[in-house]
């Protein structure tokens, strides 16, 4: 009665206690954190000040994933590639806001799950596969503990936009903002060609009056690259081709017009002509066989005539690279097939390339040291800028030289064997979606995605982005979690077994 006259006569709460306590409690923490943003300002190291800032603006924006995942995608495939031009010193390091950002995606996307658990339903085996691919890993790498510094460093760069696969996976995005993500690839990879453009004409000059190095090894448009060491021009061009894909295969579906085809494919088809990026001449028309590969057997003459266009383009692209250097054709070859294949070491300081990565790893692995051959020796610790454990060991060597040699020095052959079922599963889904969808979107790009798969699984052999670098990972990520989607989205247990009209 007492307390019910004193709320009548002053207006106060019963609770009006609790609430100061509360506002107290902000107020407390509100200066907590900005002395905190104070001290990670004035440390002025990047890594803490971009880590603060992308922690500050996950905070805000926790409980819009959608948003989180826009800038993940902009800044990964934007701007984190184009920093080393302008600011090379801290680029790198910036790049770990962009970092924090997939780790808190990936940290909401578990977080729905587990209080909905009936996210997973429907899930697709590779993302199964994915996900004890990741626990393998991490129960591995702690087993065979060297540093913190080793583990975390290494956890990073493998796991940084798993969040953008998880995300895509098991949060609650809608057509609209599949249809927005899908609009802005293609103009990220109409962006390439500006931006390569200028590459060349205003970087490539500095590349050889500075350092001697290729002039084309800069163009690498948004993907990544330096005015000192050159860039990501393969990153590029496996991207352009998998758009690329992605286009013809709307246009084989009748889903895109020829005139939309004749506006976009030559403006995604330019950049590869501008940087000496001599892969293109294996995944074009690889792409191309994996595509049409149906075509061959019901439309001949269609499958001749666009092998013969892109075996042409193939052609062109090969003989505009050699016409770059002053050396002979034949020299020029017999030194490609050296630093690839034979003994010649990949670059200036490595003594291993491409293949004696893989065979140098068996014979130090699998002879001498079998536990390592299965289970690897944990995360970092063939990294050779990091000096991981094992790198220290063969500090010339270049052992991290592919995403391949890296996955089979740090996780053995069992984790190599997760991780490529990852491709084989999701080429499966992918064939189901194909086969069983009657809608020629959904057909068409189901059809891409097997392309891209392949040539993703190339690149395993290639180089070492799939395990570093942000913006190769986020398309690959991007591929898998659009798969997961049109496979949610279809549920193609009910379209096979769904009764006969």
């Amino acid at each position: 009665m007492y307390k019910q006259n004193f709320v009548y006569k002053t207006g106060a709460s019963p609770n009006i206690g609790s609430q100061k306590i509360f506002l107290y409690i902000i107020v407390l923490i509100s200066a907590l954190m900005a002395i905190m943003f104070g001290l990670f300002a004035v440390t002025a190291n990047p890594i803490i000040i971009s880590v603060a800032v992308a922690l500050m603006i996950g905070v805000v924006l926790i409980t819009k994933p959608v948003w989180i995942l826009w800038l993940v995608l902009s800044l990964g495939l934007l701007v984190v590639g184009m920093l080393p031009l302008y600011f090379d010193s801290i680029a790198s390091k910036a790049a770990w806001g962009v970092s924090l950002l997939g780790f808190l995606l990936m940290f909401i996307a578990f977080f729905g799950i587990a209080t909905s658990p009936n996210k997973l339903k429907d899930t697709p085996a590779f993302v199964w596969i994915a996900l004890f691919y990741l626990v393998y890993v991490l129960f591995d790498s702690l087993i065979q503990w060297d540093s913190a510094r080793e583990f975390l460093s290494g956890f990073k760069r493998y796991f940084q936009v798993w969040g953008v696969l998880l995300a895509l996976c098991w949060l609650n995005f809608d057509d609209r903002d599949m249809d927005r993500w899908r609009l802005f690839f293609l103009v990220t990879a109409l962006t390439q060609l500006p931006f390569a453009l200028y590459e060349l004409i205003v970087f490539a000059p500095q590349l050889v009056s500075r350092w001697g190095v290729g002039a084309v090894d800069v163009v690498a448009g948004t993907f990544g690259t330096s005015s000192e060491v050159g860039g990501a021009n393969g990153e590029m061009v496996l991207f352009l081709i998998i758009v690329l894909a992605f286009l013809l295969a709307r246009g084989m579906e009748k889903t895109l017009s020829v005139t939309r085809q004749i506006l976009l494919i030559p403006v995604v088809l330019l950049p590869l002509f501008l940087g000496e990026t001599k892969v293109v001449i294996i995944l074009l028309p690889l792409m191309f066989l994996v595509l049409y590969r149906h075509k061959m057997i019901t439309q001949l003459h269609y499958w001749l005539m666009g092998f013969f266009v892109t075996i042409l383009i193939t052609i062109a692209a090969g003989y505009y690279y050699l016409s770059l250097s002053d050396k002979p054709v034949d020299q020029q070859v017999e030194e490609i097939l050296n630093y690839n294949f034979y003994e010649q070491g990949y670059g200036k300081d490595r003594i291993l390339n491409r293949t004696t990565v893989l065979t140098f790893w068996f014979e130090q692995q699998g002879t001498h040291d079998p536990i390592s051959f299965i289970f690897g020796n944990g995360l970092g610790s063939s990294h050779t800028a990091t000096r991981g454990h094992i790198a220290k060991r063969y500090p010339t060597h270049g052992i991290d030289l592919t995403t391949a040699s890296t996955i089979l020095w740090e996780t053995g052959i069992f984790g190599f064997s997760l991780f490529m079922a990852i491709f084989a599963s999701a080429w499966h889904c992918a064939g189901q979606l194909r086969r069983g969808s009657t809608i020629p979107v959904v057909k068409a790009d189901a059809a891409a995605i097997q392309a891209a798969l392949v040539l993703f699984a190339v690149y395993v052999f290639y180089r070492a982005g799939l395990v570093e670098l942000i913006s190769i990972q986020i398309v690959f990520f991007a591929t898998l979690g659009y798969l997961d989607w049109l496979y949610r989205k279809h549920n193609l247990h009910f379209v096979r077994h769904a009764p006969p009209k």
